[in-house]
């Protein structure tokens, strides 16, 4: 069952309250989850200048049966994928956050996969997918070279935040 989990006091004085569900797969803890998921999103907020914004925030830890499901039925799309976002509002005003943002749901074997691949520790590449999930919440995409080149740019300066190396640096293997 959900549980309605606000970030920590140490945290900056964000309004956040985060909804942590764990559907299916081998996932970490809840408070382990917890913190990576409210780092990435006081991160993110910090960021953008909204650190003082009020909404609410929905994750949901799943597994690729699962969530190739999702991808079918709302993407068209029948695979599974790492993470997908379900904004609550279909727009709102850039600098104020809606009541609610929505939803974002991960699949754990397609990001254990893809975090070994790349040679990354799975809680960067999860705080890299939170950050990525958030920012499509946030109205933020990548169908255009423009748009990418933008939500990348982001997510570099977010992820610095955390100490979190680019994720889209290319290694120069011997």
């Amino acid at each position: 069952m959900p549980r309605q989990m606000p970030l920590p006091d140490s945290s900056p004085q964000v309004g956040l309250d985060i909804d942590l569900s764990i559907e299916a797969g081998e996932w970490p803890g809840e408070p382990a989850l917890q913190a990576i998921v409210t780092g990435a999103t006081a991160a993110a907020l910090a960021e953008l200048g909204l650190g003082s914004a009020q909404s609410e925030l929905s994750l949901v830890f799943t597994d690729d049966a699962h969530i190739r499901q999702l991808n079918a039925e709302w993407r068209g799309k029948d695979k599974a994928t790492n993470v997908l976002s379900f904004p609550a509002f279909p727009a709102f005003a850039k600098g104020k956050l809606p009541p609610m943002l929505g939803d974002i749901v991960l699949a754990h074997e397609t990001l254990l996969a893809e975090s070994a691949l790349e040679q990354k520790t799975f809680e960067h590449h999860l705080s890299h997918l939170v950050v990525h999930g958030f920012l499509h919440l946030l109205g933020y995409d990548h169908e255009t070279e423009d748009e990418a080149e933008q939500m990348e740019a982001l997510e570099r300066r977010i992820l610095a935040r955390l100490a979190i190396a680019d994720p889209y640096a290319v290694s120069e293997e011997p």
